[in-house]
């Protein structure tokens, strides 16, 4: 049994406003607009505007000035991908659309079952047959169908893309037409860090996987740097699991493009999971973030991601996917061998436990 995805069941509860909101956004007798403005207010409600905390026992731990940990398990099913998932139902609901379809192995299927549930469209996920998470139940029980297909993770993306666009359904996988509007979705990420710091910090850190959580958090500061609302632009660190990740070793490599990688040595694990694939699917806009930033990329290993999620335990009281600390051991390990200046440093934690 290979599990993609380690976040743990959880209730996905939102609050008794967003149910009556809910609704209110299905039923159909209504005016389209009133329903949009609704869905809209869930959003508001549910999504984004997580925690943004200095981490002081690092700081003492680690030596360095002003760390601060974006934490996204704050999210209604705890992990960053509500913020894409709600955007794309939300632009559903918009185009009048009954279905939608993705390819999953976790997380992303929970988050777009629950925004899909609350906006009441249909909700199809496609999920590798090799693949098995607890996070099923969940799918299943905000009334999701599952469908399992031959092939890998990248081989199902495309393939529920075809359906989709056979069916008129809405595609909701990463990539292609969708990556503007989750760019988008994620660069409230960077809005929301100068919005609590008054500036930008001098780097940025985040794991990457597909590229469109790093390069909408880049694409977020750009543009408020474009209007005058931060000083500077961060550097950005990109980790990923050591060598399986093509935008971490196209940057390694001083290549401008992103190089996929042999599909038969991107071997998943329970702690790097989230984070392997042989095909990044927003992996050139990641690249360009990189590049363009002067940033820095890593290849962490299971057993320092595995560490570092019991240390945010015992020391801050947070519980971390470890696939989600990479980007905080990326920019530690940059520190221990710069000695970073007195600065504010954010590393954002993409998922709990």
């Amino acid at each position: 049994m290979n599990l993609r995805d380690g976040v743990k069941t959880s209730d996905n509860k939102v609050s008794a406003e967003t149910e009556k909101l809910a609704d209110f956004v299905k039923d159909e007798s209504k005016s389209l607009i009133d329903r949009l403005e609704c869905y809209e207010d869930i959003i508001n409600l549910e999504v984004g505007d997580t925690a943004l905390n200095r981490a002081k026992t690092l700081e003492r731990e680690f030596d360095i000035r002003q760390l601060y940990l974006k934490y996204e398990g704050d999210n209604p099913t705890g992990t960053q991908k509500d913020r894409i998932a709600f955007a794309q139902m939300y632009d559903a609901l918009r185009r009048k659309y009954e279905v939608t379809s993705l390819a999953t192995c976790g997380n992303y299927g929970v988050a777009v079952a629950l925004a899909a549930n609350l906006a009441g469209i249909k909700c199809k996920i496609y999920i590798p047959e090799s693949y098995q998470t607890d996070r099923f139940a969940e799918m299943k029980s905000l009334g999701a169908e599952i469908i399992q297909l031959s092939g890998s993770y990248e081989d199902v993306v495309r393939k529920s893309s075809a359906l989709a666009q056979q069916n008129d359904w809405y595609d909701a996988n990463p990539g292609g037409a969708n990556t503007p509007l989750q760019i988008s979705a994620y660069s409230q990420i960077a809005f929301e860090i100068i919005e609590e710091l008054g500036d930008a910090p001098k780097y940025c850190a985040a794991p990457v996987s597909n590229g469109t959580l790093f390069a909408g958090i880049y694409r977020g500061f750009v543009s408020m740097y474009k209007r005058g609302k931060t000083s500077r632009i961060p550097k950005m660190i990109a980790a990923s699991s050591s060598r399986k990740n093509p935008i971490v070793q196209s940057f390694i490599q001083g290549l401008d493009f992103c190089k996929d990688l042999d599909p038969h040595i991107a071997k998943e694990t329970k702690y790097n999971e989230p984070l392997v694939n042989w095909h990044s699917f927003d992996g050139e806009e990641a690249l360009y973030a990189l590049i363009q930033s002067e940033g820095s990329a890593f290849n962490i290993s299971d057993k320092k991601m595995k560490e570092m999620s019991s240390f945010l335990l015992k020391k801050e009281g947070l519980r971390i996917l470890p696939a989600a600390t990479a980007g905080l051991i990326a920019l530690l390990e940059m520190d221990e061998k710069h000695n970073f200046e007195p600065d504010r440093y954010v590393s954002v934690l993409t998922a709990k436990y």
